[in-house]
């Protein structure tokens, strides 16, 4: 199970399965939560689509490899979160607004929801989760120039 948490509140659970984890590093498999395609204007989340999601429990982001019904991939989706916590048999995750995407064809590759992050006030509530969110987005960006390959492998 995954449940995504955001300013204290659950905002979205669903049923994953594990397929690595080696202490620090947790990877799920889980289907596109959603009974109806999503269009987030650079990407479409449908009703098939299978996401691999890895979290880490001390790194300030999770990514999500996202593959099409027909097996192609649409890309990765990354959150900028508080490292992920194993609860018993859920990970939980709490989302800080800020997201990357990259386009599977590394074309594209967008920061996301920067102006919620402004207007969400952590750097006033909490500087200091405040400053490892920006540098996570940074680092995540560098990352995606070449690809998540490297990071994603056991």
């Amino acid at each position: 199970m995954v449940r995504l948490v955001k300013y204290g509140r659950e905002k979205l659970s669903y049923a994953a399965t594990v397929v690595g984890d080696d202490g620090t590093h947790l990877a799920v498999r889980a289907e596109f939560a959603g009974d109806d395609p999503k269009d987030l204007g650079y990407v479409w989340f449908e009703p098939g689509d299978v996401f691999t999601e890895h979290y880490w429990r001390d790194r300030w982001y999770s990514v999500k490899e996202v593959v099409a019904a027909d097996g192609v991939r649409k890309g990765w989706y990354c959150d900028v979160c508080r490292p992920a916590v194993v609860d018993g048999d859920s990970v939980v995750a709490e989302d800080l607004d800020l997201d990357l995407w990259r386009s599977a064809d590394g074309t594209k590759i967008l920061r996301l929801d920067e102006d919620e992050y402004a207007a969400s006030g952590l750097t006033e509530r909490d500087p200091d989760a405040a400053a490892q969110a920006e540098l996570a987005l940074d680092t995540l960006e560098k990352l995606a120039q070449d690809g998540f390959d490297d990071l994603l492998a056991f």
